[in-house]
This record gives structure tokens, C-alpha cells and sequence, in this order.
């Protein structure tokens, strides 16, 4: 019997990436989409379930899981990939963030996954075959950038929600596991210079005169940074090879400039990494 998989956040980029490949490989895909986005470059040439989805909409959610559990007719869900999320609201100095558009960003990000987790947990429970959650989390866990704080925080807050999974499913043979992936060339990088500038384009005058002329050369750099980030193709490949992994440990690094950054966590004391950062940015 085909192995199943839901895919939220699947309509661009990554998870559209990850939901085709597994289509590709046999197995029963259904694709979590936002309500009116286009799915032609989704579905095209493979087969696959396209389910709405919005992850900030309980009652969707549900349904979608029902739809999801009549389709497979008892066998159980196999594979839950929690990719969908947002980055570039709520940005800037935490003393200026909007507090509404970081609502927001938690809904989706964070309270997203765990509307996503609650509805699909029942399905998995029925899985024979190696049930496993993949939530998306953030390399930025490791180096959180300024004027980045509540996307970062959101991110720790997936961290927090995969640990806890890990130790209240141990018993139920359901493996979770965070991904933490570098940066990727998604719509959401699509340009990273116009997205970065943005930050001070929206700021308020206030936090503009204070802070700008201080973070702005950190937020430019890590435009640049953005430029050369890894192709969606490298980052999805590494994150299918978890699934037969036997034993999934906590949080899996996935990218090019992130791949050394836990061996170097783990030589230097945790003041001296902040150090070592700080220093590359010019901070």
C-alpha cells in the first residue's frame, strides 16, 4: 500500500516542491493550499489530492482533515510535513513591531502547526508504517538576526512545540522531528534587497531615527546574504531523506551555510558563538 503524506503551505516553493516529489516517488499526496491560489504548477503532471487549507482557520483545518481520512479509508496517515508559514510582517526593532501583524505571524506560524497537528494526530495514531511529523522551524533558531525578532521567536516556538511532541508521542511510535532549514530561494526571498529595505520603509519616524543608522548595515548585509541562498530543489531532497531515517533525532540543519553551525555550537561556549556572530555582522 502506498505510503500517504500531508503537505501544508504546498501551493509555492518548498512545499509544493516536497508534495510533487513525493506524488514523483508513489506515494498518496494531499496538498494543503490557501483558498483561491492557483494550483496549475502544483498538480501538473503528477497526481495529487489539493486540499484548502488555512492553517489560521480551525474549522478548515478540520474539514481538510476529514476529507483526508475518508480518502484513506482507515489506513492512516504516514507523513505530516508542516511547511506552511509567513516571514516579512512584523518586522523591525522589537520596539516598534506592529503587535497585530505579530498576532498574525504567530497564527500562522506557530498556533498554525499546532491547529494542523490536533487535526491530523488522530489519522497518524492509525498509521502502521513509521508515522512521522516534520515541523518546519528556522535556521534562524541558531542565529537569530535583528529586526527579525518575531519571526525568530515564532520559530522557537515550533522548536518548543516539536520537543514536547517528541516526548508525548514517543510511546505511540510517532517520531517528530524540526527542520531547520538556511535560506532559500522561495517567493517569500523572491528580493531580498527590496524586502530588507522595507523594514525601515515601514518603520515609524521615531524608530527610524533611532535605530536605522545603527541595524540598517546589518538588515543591507543580510539582503546580500539572501541573494545567494540555497535552491529550494538541495533543501527539499535533504528533508525527504529523513523519512527512512530509523531514528530521527530533534532538529535536522538543512542547507549549505548552516550545515556547521550545531558542531560549532557545540566546540564554543554560548557567549563566545553570540561573539563570533555578532562580529561578522558587525555588531
Amino acid at each position: 500500500m502506498a505510503r500517504s503524506a500531508v503537505v501544508t503551505g504546498a501551493a509555492m516553493g518548498m512545499g509544493m516542491l516536497m508534495a510533487r516529489k513525493l506524488a514523483q516517488r508513489g506515494w498518496q499526496v494531499f496538498a494543503g493550499v490557501m483558498p483561491g491560489l492557483d494550483t496549475t504548477e502544483l498538480t501538473q503532471g503528477v497526481k495529487l489530492t489539493v486540499i484548502k487549507q488555512d492553517v489560521t482557520d480551525t474549522a478548515m483545518v478540520r474539514s481538510g482533515a476529514q476529507e483526508v481520512a475518508q480518502a484513506l479509508r482507515g489506513a492512516g496517515l504516514d507523513l505530516l510535513i508542516n511547511n506552511a508559514g509567513i516571514a516579512n510582517i512584523a518586522t523591525g526593532p522589537i520596539e516598534g513591531v506592529n503587535l497585530e501583524e505579530a498576532k498574525r505571524l504567530f497564527d500562522v506560524n506557530l498556533f498554525g502547526q499546532v491547529r494542523v497537528v490536533q487535526a491530523y494526530l488522530p489519522l497518524m495514531h492509525e498509521s502502521r508504517q513509521s508515522p512521522r511529523i516534520f515541523n518546519f522551524a528556522s535556521g534562524a533558531v541558531r542565529v537569530p538576526m535583528p529586526c527579525s525578532g518575531v519571526y525568530n521567536m515564532s520559530k522557537y516556538g515550533v522548536e518548543g512545540l516539536t520537543n514536547t511532541l517528541r516526548y508525548e508521542l514517543a510511546k505511540f511510535g510517532i517520531q517528530v522531528t524540526s527542520i531547520e532549514p538556511g535560506a532559500v530561494k522561495t517567493h517569500m526571498t523572491a528580493d531580498p534587497i527590496k524586502s530588507t529595505a522595507s523594514i525601515w520603509e515601514r518603520a515609524s519616524p521615531e524608530i527610524r531615527s533611532r535605530y536605522e543608522a545603527k541595524l540598517r548595515p546589518i538588515t543591507d548585509h543580510l539582503g546580500k546574504m539572501l541573494l545567494t541562498a540555497n535552491d529550494p530543489d538541495y533543501v527539499t531532497e535533504g528533508v525527504l531523506a529523513l523519512i527512512d531515517v530509523p531514528k530521527l533525532k530533534p532538529r535536522y540543519m538543512v542547507g549549505k551555510e548552516v550545515r556547521m553551525l550545531p558542531t560549532m555550537q557545540k566546540l564554543l561556549s554560548e557567549t563566545a558563538f553570540e561573539r563570533l556572530v555578532a562580529k561578522q555582522f558587525n555588531i
